[in-house]
């Protein structure tokens, strides 16, 4: 059983930064894929990026060169860095895990999910 718990969201300007970090607990994380999603309203919830077990990163095209994943096996947690945020990426970002390397909603586990805002 793994728990993630995010944090880090909020409202930001277009072209600002925001940081969003989610802590999993669990003695594997290391063992896990790490990653995050969001949802719009009105929007199906979609992949953004996603941390392999192996430290190999994957990004959706719409935030590629503009977001970065990243992991900290020590700390058991996994953090999204936001830059050159655009009103298109307002919507409520969710941390998961699975044991899988995957990039569809079926993760295993799922946090509570954090809102980001970014006002034009």
């Amino acid at each position: 059983q793994v728990q993630l718990v995010e944090s880090g969201g909020g409202l930001v300007q277009a072209g600002g930064s925001l940081r969003l970090s989610c802590a999993a607990s669990g003695r594997t994380f290391r063992r896990y894929t790490m990653a995050w999603f969001r949802q719009a309203p009105g929007k199906e919830r979609e992949f953004v990026a996603a941390s392999w077990s192996d430290g190999s990163q994957y990004y959706a095209d719409s935030v590629k060169g503009r977001f970065t994943i990243s992991r900290d096996n020590a700390k058991d947690t996994v953090s999204l860095q936001m830059n050159s945020l655009k009103p298109e990426d307002t919507a409520v970002y969710y941390c998961a895990a699975d044991s899988r390397n995957r990039v569809d909603v079926g993760y295993n586990y799922w946090g509570q999910g954090t809102q980001v805002t970014v006002s034009s």
